[in-house]
């Protein structure tokens, strides 16, 4: 068994979460599951490969990871995050055998594997959509989730390892749900980026030439914010879905690249474009900013 504590999130997911759960039971040393007061038989199936089983009520995903991670007595120095929709692939389960092999060197805090999303039983492998990396199996008390309402990232310290093989993201709820779920994630990165709120104590640093975390916090700051509204979700679903080659991935692709890349982006714009019209008219008349003479 390896010195890893695997903390699965679960609500509602008895459709999805014994296949996640298999591809880690039996080699790692411990399976915690935290439920937000499932429904359905999303515990039944939990209690068959989990060695513990927590309900506590939902926040936000940073919070409830964080909370799982600082509050629980977890066994192992070592922990590895796993979304209910994720499955480990044999690949990177051998290439985590390997790391732990001898014993990581200290200077190295965690690990960063990819991430394949299969969309309506299809890889999406362009769009610059893989191979995306990201931190999941790093040091407990060295990591923590940022304290972000959307687009949160691990973060650690010290270096990471980058490992061969995929965490496998498996899309399998049926579009409606799917859209609905990005609309409520589209309103939080309204609140996000309304509040201003301040950069918390651990947070992923924008850097071009960092990690491949790094790179894409770089480029949505750097780039993709600077644009116009909605110009810069046309621009970015070009980018893409043409120069990177997106349309490659068939229908499958297409849905997907436009209600991911394009919808749901025009989207948040578009809250955002209505939140400025009315904060404009809430002003007092002499305080709207007017056209120039002669406009």
């Amino acid at each position: 068994m390896l010195p890893i504590s695997v903390i699965f999130l679960t609500y509602n997911d008895e459709q999805l979460i014994e296949d996640g759960l298999k591809s880690v039971f039996g080699w790692v040393g411990e399976i915690i599951v935290v439920d937000s007061h499932s429904t359905d038989g999303t515990l039944a199936i939990a209690q068959k490969y989990a060695d513990k089983i927590e309900v506590h009520p939902f926040e936000n995903y940073a919070a409830q990871r964080n909370w799982a991670q600082t509050q629980l007595p977890l066994a192992h120095d070592w922990v590895f995050h796993i979304d209910a929709d994720e499955v480990v692939s044999p690949e990177l389960r051998q290439s985590i055998h390997e790391f732990f092999a001898q014993l990581p060197p200290d200077n190295i805090d965690g690990c960063l594997m990819a991430r394949r999303t299969m969309f309506m039983g299809r890889w999406i492998r362009h769009g610059g959509h893989y191979p995306v990396f990201h931190l999941r199996l790093f040091r407990r008390e060295r990591g923590a989730c940022e304290e972000r309402l959307y687009d949160q990232h691990y973060v650690v310290p010290g270096g990471v390892e980058k490992l061969d093989g995929d965490l496998i993201d498996r899309i399998s709820t049926d579009l409606e749900t799917w859209t609905l779920r990005h609309v409520r994630w589209a309103k939080l990165e309204l609140a996000q980026q309304g509040d201003r709120l301040p950069q918390p104590d651990q947070h992923v640093s924008e850097n071009l030439f960092g990690s491949p975390i790094e790179q894409r916090r770089w480029a949505k700051t750097n780039l993709f914010y600077r644009l116009p509204l909605f110009l810069r979700v046309f621009a970015y679903f070009c980018y893409r879905y043409f120069l990177r080659l997106g349309f490659l991935d068939g229908v499958e692709g297409l849905i997907f690249h436009f209600l991911q890349g394009f919808w749901f982006r025009f989207y948040i714009d578009a809250l955002i474009w209505e939140q400025r019209q009315r904060a404009k008219s809430a002003l007092p008349y002499d305080q709207i900013p007017q056209p120039p003479p002669g406009a």
